[in-house]
């Protein structure tokens, strides 16, 4: 399957929430941007774009199981969520899926990114988070300076939400 046809999955996924699609078609847009900019390879690009696009998909879940989506539920309730609807789309690469869901599992685990592919889904992430909360100037400099690592995504922060 392709990404289009993914973001066809999500986008029905999502129906009804149109902020939400906007928000998993931003991060992509970003991760996407980033990953070819710091030259990656087209099977970590493939890992990012895919994880990019499903990455908030423990929302829906959490918020009907526990009435409230934060990071932890997000996460838990995403990483099954990933699976299901990557074997459900024809995924049959088995190392694949289980890197988009552990990403997916993972999005909000600041304190040991490791791999490249993590750390730009987190990147895109906090480009479209800092922006839709319109965050402060001081917290968009802390998270600069304890999260951000590719000088791609640091210039991306520093152009558009710095």
């Amino acid at each position: 399957m392709k990404n289009g046809e993914l973001i066809g999955e999500m986008i029905a996924w999502e129906a009804g929430s149109p902020k939400r699609v906007n928000h998993f078609l931003k991060v992509y847009g970003f991760a996407k941007a980033i990953a070819s900019r710091e030259q990656l390879s087209s099977t970590t690009m493939n890992i990012v774009e895919t994880a990019a696009i499903l990455h908030d998909i423990g929302i829906r879940p959490s918020l009907e199981k526990y009435g409230s989506c934060q990071g932890p539920q997000q996460e838990k309730e995403g990483e099954q969520a990933a699976r299901d609807l990557l074997i459900r789309c024809g995924y049959q690469d088995q190392e694949f899926v289980n890197r988009i869901c552990w990403l997916v599992g993972h999005h909000h685990s600041y304190d040991a990114v490791h791999d490249i592919d993590h750390q730009i889904l987190i990147e895109a992430d906090f480009l479209v988070n800092l922006h839709e909360k319109e965050a402060p100037a001081e917290e968009v400099q802390r998270v600069r300076d304890s999260i951000f690592k590719t000088s791609s995504g640091k210039q991306f922060l520093d152009q558009i939400v710095g």
